[in-house]
């Protein structure tokens, strides 16, 4: 397993991390003894960052790899945990709460479900406009003096939020999305990221299946998950974004590996200063995602890739109309869809 360390300030950790969302929300259902041994798996392999929100299955999911965490070393995992979305019983997201006495106690809540005195990323899965980020922030970092948390996150924010957020306490990483379906943060995010010594770890480098190879109108006719509602994968959009999947499969093929091989790598190709999360919910998907380590990618390949994706080049905004309205980071950077 190749490393790599998030900003200048953050942890070292495996040149892929696992995200475990799908194992417990937005994707239909998952097998959870298969989801189990998948982080198994992955931690044999030597993934060491695991990915988690306080929001995913409303807590099942950190239940999930508390579990998963039993009979491994703690000490050698960095557990990244994203926190303030909130959703009503029925599974509805009603809202953001940054406010620092929440930080806490989503906090406290979060380390008594991993079964954990720590975490080691911690971060507001989206701004709340009615707290400066500043507040926020202050909370996490006098959690880090009190030694539950071991580095400060972000999530899905812009370049002021950002060097607001870095004038507080330094900050380890950026979590956001990345692929080269989403290229948007190239113009004004990654530089502040990198102008400040942050780090970046990039969700969706498969933009939701997309990139996986597999998807096709077919199978988004029976589909009935929160892709159904994103605009990327409705009609047109979808017949436009399938034909660059297919462009894409011609420089895959060429090199002897799979297409989200391809696109893990153009990921890891962008920088040593951005880590990959990859959504495996089967050991099959993961041993597949792992195996883009293996795949070079030479300047032609990454010629050839670009001319094959564009930037820019996707149809569809990457969430629907309200999920959009949260993002900071699409009200303050340059947009590419």
């Amino acid at each position: 397993m190749h490393h790599r360390t998030l900003g200048d300030t953050g942890p070292r950790v495996s040149a892929l991390g696992l995200g475990l969302m799908g194992m417990s929300d937005f994707y239909g259902s998952a097998d959870e003894s298969e989801s189990l041994a998948t982080i198994d798996a992955a931690i044999g392999s030597g993934v060491t960052l695991l990915d988690t929100g306080d929001f995913y299955g409303s807590g099942h999911n950190e239940l999930l790899l508390g579990r998963a965490l039993r009979g491994h070393d703690r000490e050698q995992l960095r557990i990244s945990v994203k926190f303030g979305a909130l959703r009503d019983p029925a599974g509805g997201f009603v809202g953001v709460d940054g406010r620092p006495e929440s930080v806490k106690n989503f906090l406290a809540q979060s380390l008594r479900r991993l079964g954990t005195d720590y975490v080691d990323v911690y971060r507001p899965a989206r701004l709340d406009p009615s707290v400066p980020i500043e507040d926020t922030v202050g909370a996490i970092a006098e959690m880090v003096e009190a030694g539950y948390v071991r580095h400060v996150g972000l999530s899905e924010v812009g370049p002021e939020t950002i060097r607001r957020a870095a004038a507080v306490h330094p900050i380890a990483d950026l979590q956001i999305e990345y692929s080269l379906l989403s290229r948007g943060i190239e113009e004004e995010i990654l530089p502040a990221c990198r102008e400040l010594g942050i780090g970046t770890t990039a969700y969706g480098v498969l933009s939701r299946g997309l990139l996986s190879g597999d998807w096709s109108r077919e199978r988004a006719a029976w589909t009935q998950d929160a892709r159904s509602h994103i605009p990327r994968f409705a009609g047109e959009n979808l017949e436009h974004n399938l034909a660059l999947v297919e462009a894409l499969r011609g420089v895959a093929d060429a090199k002897g590996a799979r297409v989200s091989q391809v696109a893990i790598g153009w990921a890891l190709s962008r920088g040593a200063d951005i880590v990959p999360l990859v959504g495996a919910r089967r050991r099959d998907r993961l041993t597949e995602a792992l195996r883009a380590l293996d795949v070079e990618l030479t300047p032609r390949d990454l010629a050839e890739i670009e001319r094959a994706v564009p930037s820019g080049a996707a149809a569809g905004e990457r969430y629907d109309v309200a999920q959009m309205a949260l993002l900071d980071s699409e009200r303050a950077a340059g947009r590419d869809e």
